[in-house]
């Protein structure tokens, strides 16, 4: 390919750093496994929308050009999204039809569906035998099936998979073992990022930092915070429902990861033994109590803004959603007889329990708000 700058030149126009263009997504190319990854914001969804618009535009090519896009019977100019139902909750102000993102939306008519797991998306994908793309938005949200789902059909039936998703979590960890094993497949990783939101600073952000609006602050999660909290974006106001910003490394700050393996699981790992019952005092402390908490003792190692996680609502019940549903030290039977004890929110405690099991089982929650990426 001729280099740029020669025809720059050649117009009489100053020598001038000229960088790759961002091309047009090719079809023509061999079925691929594409991991589209970055923080929450940073385009994912809407990468999917300009594969779609470059599609339509190469749909209009003639038969001819069909062979160099077709195997098995299969265009790859035909495009196929497909939805979990976990993130229906996000724009609800949308048309059914609609791949929708922050800065609008692609109607796709009968070329989109919702499923609730991978044996659904395996039924829409057989049921549509000529459509060669399929974009699984937020891949990450299915079971660790899908990782061998797909590898089988892009092997066998010659597809090419899309998948814009999450791969960090809030806390900068993978974000689960789906995440992990779609690394493992993946033919290609399109890695996006966007501003860090800090307002002291503009460096590319790779990471998706969750915070709480309490009397016009902004208070950082927890690291203990529940690691699923479904439903929409709407920047919400209410101490209990999380907001998020993409953030560089310098400014995501994610207070109490010390705490959570130096204190809280070793006092559930005793508390389950029947060795002691200091986990009962801490509860107790982090939820009337707080600044006289191991907790609050803690946090005075890492700062005023560690510290104001103190003034959140529902910081007992946060961990003990942490305990039971993720770190799998506590049975729900003894979480609930704890908050009842204590005189503890249990509506939030279920309805974040719920948001864990719905996610791990790949079904909708009836929760009615919270995290999607």
């Amino acid at each position: 390919m001729e280099d740029p700058r020669t025809a720059l030149e050649s117009l009489g126009l100053p020598n001038l750093d000229v960088h790759p263009p961002f091309n047009h997504y090719d079809f023509t190319r061999q079925p691929r496994i594409i991991l589209v990854v970055g923080p929450m914001g940073s385009g994912k969804t809407e990468f999917s929308a300009r594969v779609w618009r470059d599609a339509q535009v190469l749909r209009r090519k003639s038969e001819v050009f069909a062979v160099q896009t077709t195997e098995s019977g299969a265009d790859r100019r035909n495009v196929f999204f497909v939805r979990s139902s976990l993130d229906r909750k996000r724009f609800p102000n949308y048309p059914p039809d609609a791949l929708a993102f922050r800065g609008g939306y692609e109607r796709l008519g009968n070329q989109i569906a919702t499923v609730e797991d991978t044996w659904q998306l395996e039924e829409v994908i057989r049921a549509h035998p000529d459509f060669g793309t399929w974009i699984v938005d937020e891949a990450s949200f299915y079971e660790e099936r899908l990782a061998y789902l797909i590898r089988e059909y892009h092997r066998d039936r010659r597809l090419t998979f899309i998948l814009p998703t999450l791969i960090l979590n809030f806390r900068n960890e993978i974000f689960n073992q789906t995440a992990r094993l779609l690394l493992e497949v993946a033919t290609d990783v399109f890695p996006l990022t966007a501003y860090c939101e800090h307002p002291d600073c503009s460096l590319d952000a790779h990471q998706t930092w969750r915070y709480y609006s309490l009397a016009d602050r902004q208070i950082p999660a927890p690291y203990f915070d529940p690691l699923i909290i479904v439903g929409g974006d709407a920047r919400s106001h209410d101490a209990r429902q999380p907001n998020y910003e993409t953030r560089c490394s310098r400014h995501h700050v994610l207070p109490a990861k010390v705490y959570t393996f130096l204190t809280l699981r070793p006092l559930a790992e005793r508390y389950r033994r029947g060795l002691d019952r200091d986990l009962i005092t801490e509860i107790r402390n982090l939820a009337h109590l707080p600044r006289q908490s191991l907790l609050a003792h803690q946090l005075e190692k890492e700062g005023q803004e560690a510290l104001a996680i103190l003034d959140l609502p529902v910081l007992a019940e946060r961990a003990l959603v942490y305990l039971c549903a993720e770190a799998g030290l506590l049975t729900l039977a003894e979480s609930v007889r704890i908050i009842r004890s204590l005189d503890l929110d249990e509506v939030y405690f279920r309805m974040r329990i719920q948001d864990q099991q719905g996610y791990r089982l790949g079904q909708e929650t009836k929760t009615p708000e919270g995290e999607s990426s």
